[in-house]
């Protein structure tokens, strides 16, 4: 069985750009669906579901890469994944199955995760699915940057079946704002909040396409409830110094570039 990068980023909480750049480093193995779409098996959930970990301890993605490659190696394959626990701290990773152990890279283990919950995960992705939608959105996803006009046109086609798809409303509103659009990008991202209040993208975007209609006392507050799903999001904080200091409130602006450049000085 094969699952979507939608489907993964449900089940593992990585964005869809996370999981494609793990893919493009060689750790996973995915196949191609029927229109290209990247499709994963179980043994990339495996591996994904570490890189969330070390990712989410801050770990440099130098070393991350590193873990990762000596896992993909490590792993066993040919048989089921599902008795594998694997106990990760900020550094390292150890990998269990049955009485044996081994270490990608040794060290102190902190916290640990079963495999097992995978499976669960995996089989309530099963009755939820809709294929046609889910190979439309990737897609979509994949043709973005080479043909965003066809990509806006197979996200119009998508929202026809399904109009609660959030992640196509907040895309296909993106690239209504490329292209010139910001009015209707906005009206995009108002419905994908109306349906999930929680999604930072959506708050986010909607406060850039505000700032650029001009109406910058709702661009603020949008910012702002992006800042509460997210307060780590760097671009939210420079844009919002942006606005205060249009507006000149000097305080305000410094505070939130301040909290700009300490979120990007290690990157």
């Amino acid at each position: 069985m094969s699952y979507s990068v939608r489907e993964v980023s449900a089940m593992l909480g990585l964005s869809a750009t996370q999981i494609r750049a793990y893919a493009s480093k060689g750790f996973l193995q995915p196949e191609r669906g029927p229109r290209g779409e990247l499709r994963f098996g179980f043994h990339d959930l495996v591996i994904l579901r570490t890189a969330g970990e070390l990712a989410a301890a801050h770990v440099p993605q130098r070393k991350v890469q590193r873990v990762l490659q000596q896992l993909r190696d490590q792993l066993p394959k040919g048989q089921s994944l599902t008795g594998i626990r694997i106990a990760a701290n900020g550094n390292e990773v150890v990998v269990r199955e049955g009485g044996s152990s081994w270490n990608p890279e040794s060290g102190q283990i902190l916290r640990d995760f079963s495999v097992a919950d995978l499976a669960e995960k995996t089989a309530a992705i099963e009755s939820a699915r809709s294929p046609e939608v889910d190979d439309m959105y990737e897609l979509a996803c994949e043709i973005e940057s080479s043909s965003p006009g066809q990509a806006r046109e197979v996200y119009q086609r998508l929202l026809q079946l399904q109009p609660d798809h959030v992640d196509a409303l907040v895309n296909y509103g993106r690239l209504l704002h490329e292209d010139g659009a910001p009015a209707a990008a906005e009206q995009q991202y108002r419905k994908a909040l109306e349906i999930d209040p929680e999604h930072e993208t959506a708050a986010f975007n909607l406060g850039v396409a505000l700032e650029d209609l001009g109406r910058f006392r709702d661009a603020i507050e949008a910012y702002q409830r992006a800042l509460e799903l997210d307060p780590q999001n760097a671009d939210a904080h420079f844009n919002l110094a942006g606005l205060y200091e249009r507006r000149g409130e000097k305080a305000a602006a410094l505070r939130h570039l301040k909290t700009y450049r300490r979120l990007t000085m290690n990157r």
